[in-house]
C-alpha cells in the first residue's frame, strides 16, 4: 500500500537516505528543504520537493499524508555552544510550528530524528532509553524538549509519534552520503586525510580507560537507520511517544576506526595525539533492545570495514564525479 509521506529536512544526510527508502517501497513522498545545510542533489529521484523552512509546513501539509518524518534541525554540537538562541529557535521553534501545521492539517503520525546527545555522558554502558537525560550542549539540550515535546503532544492529542535517538551515523547509500560543512564526524574527517585532502588526524586523548587509550563509540550505518525510520512508521500508536535507541551495540575506538581507513582505502593516514576534550566520555555504545523489541528492527550492516568501505566510495563519487 503506497502512503503520502512529507519529509522534513529530506535534503540532508540521514533524511535524504530516508526518503530514498520511502520511494524505493512505492510511497508518495514531499522533501521539505530550506537547503541552508541540506543538498538538492541529496533529493530522490521520484520525490517532489519544496524549498521552504520548517516554520512553513503549514503551507504544504494537508489531510492527504499519512505522516510526517521529521530530521529538519540544526546539529553542530560546537556552534550551539556559540549559538544557543540559533538551536532553540528552529529546533525547539520550528517542531512547535510544524506539531500545530500537522493539528490543523490532521495528520497524526510522526517519526522525529532525536539523539543519544539527549543522555549527555552517561553513568553505565550500554545506555537504554531509561538512562537519565543530561544534555551537555545547547543541540542536545534542543533535541531533548522536542522530545517532551511531542510526549505533550501524544498526551493531550492523540499523536503516534516515535523518537529515534541515533548514535554515531555512518556510512552511504547509493549517491546518498555525508557531506557536512564544516565536518565534524570522524569517519569523513579520517577519509579526508586518505583523499589528501587534510593532513593528518587528530587523536583527542589516548589514556582513556579503553582496550586502545581512544574513545569507543557505536556507530550505525545509515541504511539500517532508514530501515528503522520505516518500520517505525508501522509501529507508531495513537496517543503513545515510543523513544527508541539506534546504535548496533558494538564499540569502536577511534585508532579501530583509523586503522581500518588504512585498510580499506590503502592509504596512509598520519595521526597526531591531542589533548582530550572536555565532555568527551570514554565509552558511548547503545542498547537497541527497545527498537528490537518493539520495532523488529535489526541492524545488519554492523561490520567496521564495510561501513567505511560504503562511505569512502561516496567520498570518491563526489571527487570524481562518477559512480
Amino acid at each position: 500500500m503506497s502512503d503520502k509521506y512529507l519529509v522534513t529536512g529530506g535534503a540532508g544526510y540521514v533524511g535524504s537516505v530516508v526518503a530514498a527508502h520511502l520511494v524505493e517501497a512505492g510511497h508518495t513522498v514531499t522533501v521539505l528543504d530550506d537547503l541552508s545545510t541540506g543538498h538538492r542533489e541529496g533529493v530522490p529521484a521520484g520525490a517532489e520537493f519544496i524549498e521552504g523552512r520548517v516554520q512553513d509546513a503549514a503551507r504544504h501539509l494537508d489531510a492527504s499524508y499519512d505522516a510526517v518524518l521529521h530530521f529538519a534541525a540544526f546539529s553542530q554540537v560546537g556552534e550551539s555552544v556559540t549559538a544557543p538562541e540559533k538551536y532553540w529557535r528552529n529546533n525547539v521553534g520550528g517542531t512547535m510550528d510544524l506539531l500545530a501545521a500537522m493539528r490543523a492539517a490532521g495528520v497524526r503520525t510522526l517519526v522525529f530524528s532525536s539523539t543519544a546527545a539527549t543522555y549527555g555522558e552517561p553513568e553505565s554502558t550500554p545506555i537504554t532509553e531509561s538512562a537519565p537525560t543530561a544534555p551537555t550542549s545547547p543541540y542536545g539540550a534542543s533535541k531533548l524538549a522536542v522530545d517532551h515535546m511531542i510526549a505533550g503532544e501524544c498526551a493531550a492529542h492523540g499523536l503516534a509519534a516515535v523518537s529515534l535517538r541515533y548514535f554515531n551515523v555512518a556510512g552511504a547509500y547509493g549517491a546518498y552520503g555525508e557531506r557536512h560543512d564544516p565536518e565534524s564526524h570522524l569517519i569523513p574527517l579520517v577519509l579526508q586525510v586518505a583523499q589528501g585532502k587534510r593532513a593528518a588526524i587528530s587523536v583527542y586523548g589516548d589514556d582513556y580507560p579503553t582496550p586502545d587509550g581512544t574513545c569507543v563509540r557505536d556507530y550505525i550505518h545509515v541504511a539500517d537507520l532508514a530501515e528503522a525510520h520505516l518500520l517505525s512508521l508501522e509501529a507508531a500508536e495513537p496517543g503513545q511517544h515510543l523513544i527508541c535507541n539506534l546504535g548496533n551495540g558494538n564499540g569502536f575506538s577511534v585508532r579501530e576506526v583509523i586503522e581500518t581507513v588504512r585498510k580499506v582505502t590503502g592509504h596512509p593516514v598520519p595521526e597526531i595525539t591531542a589533548d582530550r576534550r572536555g565532555g568527551d566520555p570514554a565509552v558511548l555504545v547503545a542498547s537497541a533492545r527497545t527498537a528490537i523489541d518493539r520495532l523488529g528492527w535489526r541492524p545488519s550492516r554492523t561490520d567496521l570495514a564495510g561501513i567505511v568501505a560504503d562511505a569512502w566510495r561516496f567520498a570518491r563519487q563526489r571527487e570524481t564525479g562518477t559512480p
